[in-house]
């Protein structure tokens, strides 16, 4: 069904969302496949290929419902621990009303305003501009902001994060992100241990010896067919272990990518104000990068500098295109990126006598010429308040 609103585009994305989740789920018996032909492989090294596939699909079915109840267990374990992962790896600490008066006083207005359940409210302590939500139930649910977009932006732009974080808990975005992250963690470190152990193990044996006495009679022939066929269905494992990492990683970015326009796009339908978020956006650009933090929490946060080659790798799509859609769809406006301090930098020594800007001098006595105001059709009226903001 086509999606139109910003409502049935949510409906879309999390049926899309539901998919992605269990593909990238199924992606754990690709992996318990592929160590099963390494474990067919090891025990019998003058098989064909034929042989190995079709021996490695019966060790899955006898090993399906092992593999599912190991990973169910591995996601109940996260489930009850991953808030308290998230809050060491970036030593967030809960705050109250009489701590941080101003922040928790935004949350809770918008809370309120939608008849929202308040979540936690965390604060790191770093200069990077950023946030993120995190939790997998009610119980759970936070959103975490950095001291230095406290001291960064004003109330209104401040507001708009905090918007483009509830609207994730909303949205169920984080549950979604969390369960994607535990289950890509699975394929990964089984994939890992996979690698290792056949490294380390590639040492101690050669392809085409080391056979049972069954085969001992064989002839030269079939020695190097029986080789052959193992150095297959090892390549075949391998690449199958590499496709489901990759996988992985691309399901989850995926996931990632799609949720933060409509993030963005709840954030204003929240504060009615398209140009905080905008503003926002510009002031975080390039400024957001936690150090210390896993990939996995910097999936999660309003912005993630990291990028990757191609855009293949990147979690958010860029801020530019989210302003655009904001500007196109919410009716902002942009003023264009921020000028750093460090983009501003004038080397004074290279300033000479020829080189600075001639100024012109009035004859003594004479005052200097003033602007001269038009008066229009409103008088001395002040500018009227840009559509979409709201007046506090």
């Amino acid at each position: 069904m086509a999606a139109y609103g910003l409502y049935t585009h949510i409906a879309s994305n999390k049926t899309r969302s539901i998919l992605l989740l269990i593909g990238l789920f199924l992606l754990i018996y690709v992996i318990v496949f592929a160590g099963a032909i390494f474990a067919e492989v090891f025990q019998r090294q003058d098989r064909s290929v034929d042989y190995y596939l079709r021996a490695a699909w019966s060790d899955l079915k006898v090993a399906f419902p092992y593999a599912t109840a190991a990973s169910l267990v591995w996601i109940v374990i996260a489930y009850f621990f991953n808030q308290a992962i998230i809050d060491a790896v970036t030593g967030g600490s809960e705050v109250t009303r009489k701590a941080q008066p101003r922040l928790y006083n935004l949350l809770e207005n918008l809370c309120i305003s939608r008849g929202i359940p308040m979540p936690k409210l965390k604060v790191m302590d770093t200069d990077a501009l950023n946030a993120f939500a995190s939790g997998l139930n009610q119980r759970q649910y936070s959103v975490t902001v950095t001291t230095g977009l406290l001291k960064g932006l004003n109330d209104e732009e401040l507001e708009a994060v905090l918007g483009h974080e509830l609207t994730h808990i909303r949205n169920g975005d984080v549950q979604l992100m969390v369960i994607a992250v535990i289950i890509a963690g699975v394929v990964g470190f089984a994939a890992e241990i996979f690698f290792r152990m056949f490294f380390n193990s590639n040492s101690s044996w050669s392809f085409g010896s080391g056979r049972s006495s069954s085969s001992s009679s064989s002839s030269s022939d079939g020695d190097k067919k029986g080789g052959g066929g193992a150095i297959l269905a090892i390549l075949v494992a391998v690449a199958l272990i590499f496709l489901a990492w990759f996988l992985s990683l691309v399901v989850r970015f995926a996931l990632s990518r799609s949720r933060e326009f409509l993030a963005d796009a709840g954030a204003v339908e929240l504060t009615k104000n398209p140009d905080a978020m905008i503003s926002a956006l510009r002031k975080i650009e390039n400024r957001g990068e936690l150090d210390g933090a896993t990939s996995a929490v910097m999936e999660m946060c309003i912005d993630n500098p990291r990028e990757g080659f191609a855009d293949l790798f990147a979690t958010h799509p860029s801020i530019d295109a989210r302003i655009r859609a904001l500007v196109k769809f919410a009716g902002g406006h942009d003023s264009g990126r921020l000028a750093r301090p460090e983009d501003t930098e004038t080397d004074l020594s290279a300033v000479t006598d020829e080189t600075a800007p001639a100024t012109a001098t009035l004859p003594q006595g004479d005052p200097a010429p003033q602007p001269q105001a038009k008066p229009g059709p409103w008088g001395a009226l002040k500018p009227a308040i840009p559509f979409g903001r709201r007046g506090r």
